[in-house]
């Protein structure tokens, strides 16, 4: 059962922390969600997002230890959906645009005329500012997964409280390339979630 409507949607999303555990989410069902979500922008459609989702008994375990505070969600969530920033995200870049070529979304010039002028600025970039374009662009991706659940009848909750140190590693990714930049928990939620407030518009912006 899918739910188009998009105020329902974006307007009633709440984080969860209690899941049904009894829901499980079909391999199929989640790639499918996450190439919804893959449907975000980044930062000259390099697509640095990269997902680990840990479902299994087993997962969870070793996962357990490395979330501090948010272990409600792992033990009663479908899955825990873990997204990491791909450092060297740039080598899949002939890839990406040659597929784009291919499709005929652009011709092999402009393909050719593009990679010329990003792709020396990202190989030889320093480390501070990589880290900031994978998370930025993986965080759309993010918050895109968590609409997407909605659309496909699940919720979700955000969750930043995790060792960053070991998370790669824990999960055999080379800790120097892949930087974690959220989990989300998914299912089905249990109960009614809090709702929250935001602050006006007003408090927030200026007008220049």
């Amino acid at each position: 059962m899918y739910n188009n409507d998009f105020k329902e949607i974006v307007f009633n999303r709440h984080s969860v922390k209690e899941f049904d555990p009894d829901v499980k989410i079909s391999q199929e069902e989640m790639l499918q969600m996450i190439k919804e979500a893959t449907a975000a922008p980044s930062s000259v459609n390099m697509q640095p997002w990269r997902f680990v989702v840990v479902a299994s008994p087993e997962g969870k375990k070793k996962l357990r230890p490395l979330i501090r505070f948010n272990t409600r969600q792992n033990d009663s969530s479908a899955a825990m959906v873990l997204i990491f920033g791909d450092m060297k995200c740039y080598e899949k870049a002939e890839e990406i645009y040659s597929e784009t070529v291919e499709k005929g979304f652009m011709p092999e010039e402009v393909k050719e005329e593009l990679m010329g002028m990003f792709m020396p600025s990202y190989e030889n970039a320093l480390k501070e500012k990589m880290n900031d374009i994978v998370k930025i662009d993986s965080s759309l991706a993010a918050m895109q997964f968590m609409l997407v659940a909605r659309t496909h009848g699940y919720e979700t909750n955000p969750i930043g409280g995790f060792e960053e140190d070991q998370l790669a590693e824990a999960f055999d990714l080379d800790p120097e390339r892949y930087v974690p930049v959220i989990i989300i928990a998914i299912g089905k939620a249990q109960g009614i979630p809090f709702k929250t407030t935001r602050l006006a518009p007003e408090k927030i912006t200026v007008f220049k």
